[in-house]
């Protein structure tokens, strides 16, 4: 044992030195929320060019209207407040009678315009707009452009056009707007976390309002850091085991301790980086989040069972890395073998968020309770304000130990072989029959 803490201190103290510990340390979250950072830094740069559109009306009551609201909008809204900046595009509308015997052609004129920059858009009314009828699911309103999918104008016309609607049809019935002036007014549904009892004081607490950080963001986050261990940790061991295999390092090695020893001490430094690293990161976070005064989303909670699912993580996968960088006799046989060794990690991130949505369903439920996955998806489970049941983390870390020393049991055995082995590619065959025949 004295050995093997030695040689991983060696190993840990060789890693946390470095330069490059440092700045991965500092750029590695910046470059996985480099996605938020951008959208935080570029939410206000808005195109501010003004946007010219047709539209055609078969009704012959809504065009004015777009118009009206348009004008408004270009009057009222198009300004900062406080330093009078433009920050929103002008909406112009020009209306263009139907052409009735040719309707196609007349499309195929405007999209021409809108490709030659004449146009931004063109909208199409059709004439039963006002009154559907009983097909409710058809195209009354058709908004062509270049992107319309994702048009901010697509989504802002729908306001205007249906508020005017909904007046025509009360004239339409006889009934006057000044009769139902609440008509329109819009109801919002507040979502509210479950109340509960304060069991050391026995009162009724009341309820806090939802919020999409504490559903989300805060779980979210903190399955992304345990991701960001895992892939700045299980990929080292693998090259690590590798270029001292090439390098004739190991067999030196060899000489002091056996391969068990060897192997162990790799995965207790990259246990001892990847806590490091995530102290770092949790510590500075809850630092960070209450200075901000948004202390109430830190799950502490959740925090314990983060550190234990992550020392076994890494053991876990870091066993396997290991033993695959043994295997190796070249980089380019190491750079194959990566992917395989953090595959199991990888799959978690292409279903957190259903998981994280739903965390008492029965997929999220069977899910975190798969071994290789459950390190990740029980923490983004308990993360969330769903109260998970107790028995779920614990039944989960039942199976990540018992997966944890089977893989270190599969991974010693093909370690000691193929440590010392020279000139023999990896092969799966080879892989399975070491970890299984000895």
């Amino acid at each position: 044992m004295r050995k093997i803490l030695k040689y991983a201190r060696r190993e840990y103290l060789a890693a946390v030195r470095t330069k490059g510990f440092i700045i991965g340390l500092i750029l590695a979250p910046v470059l996985m929320s480099g996605g938020m950072i951008a959208f935080l830094l570029l939410k206000d740069r808005v195109d501010t060019t003004d946007k010219r559109m047709a539209v055609i009306d078969h009704s012959g009551v809504v065009a004015q209207a777009l118009v009206e609201a348009a004008e408004y909008r270009n009057a009222n809204d198009l300004l900062d407040k406080q330093s009078g900046k433009k920050i929103r595009p002008a909406y112009f509308f020009e209306q263009v009678k139907p052409d009735t015997n040719n309707p196609s052609r007349q499309l195929l004129e405007l999209s021409d315009r809108v490709r030659q920059n004449d146009l931004y858009a063109f909208v199409v009314i059709r004439s039963d707009v006002v009154h559907p009828g009983p097909n409710t699911e058809g195209p009354h309103i058709s908004f062509y452009a270049r992107s319309a999918a994702l048009d901010d104008v697509r989504d802002w016309i729908n306001w205007p056009i249906n508020n005017h609607l909904r007046k025509v049809r009360l004239a339409d019935a006889g009934i006057k707007e000044s009769e139902v002036k609440d008509l329109f007014y819009w109801v919002n549904v507040e979502g509210l976390n479950l109340i509960s009892l304060d069991k050391s004081t026995g009162i009724i607490g009341d309820a806090r309002i939802a919020s999409p950080i504490e559903s989300l963001v805060v779980p979210i986050v903190i399955m992304m850091i345990m991701f960001l261990m895992i892939m700045m940790s299980v990929p080292g061991i693998l090259t690590s085991v590798m270029e001292e295999k090439t390098q004739r390092i190991a067999e030196v090695l060899l000489g002091s301790i056996t391969p068990f020893e060897f192997m162990m001490a790799k995965l207790l430094a990259g246990v001892a980086v990847s806590l490091t690293s995530s102290a770092v990161y949790i510590i500075g976070g809850v630092m960070a989040v209450t200075y901000m005064g948004f202390d109430a989303y830190v799950p502490y909670h959740v925090l314990p069972w983060f550190f234990v699912y992550l020392l076994l993580t890494i053991v876990m996968f870091g066993s396997i890395s290991a033993a695959l960088g043994s295997t190796c006799s070249e980089a380019k046989d190491a750079q194959s073998l990566n992917f395989p060794a953090i595959l199991p990690a990888l799959i978690p991130m292409f279903i957190y968020f259903p998981v994280a949505k739903e965390p008492m369903s029965a997929f999220a439920t069977w899910a975190s309770l798969i071994p290789p996955f459950t390190p990740l998806l029980m923490v983004l489970r308990l993360g969330t304000p769903a109260s998970i049941p107790v028995w779920q983390p614990y039944v989960g870390l039942v199976g990540v130990l018992l997966f944890t020393l089977f893989f270190v049991w599969a991974g010693s055995r093909i370690f000691r072989i193929a440590i010392l082995m020279q000139g023999t590619p990896p092969k799966l065959s080879n892989i399975m029959r070491w970890a299984f025949r000895g």
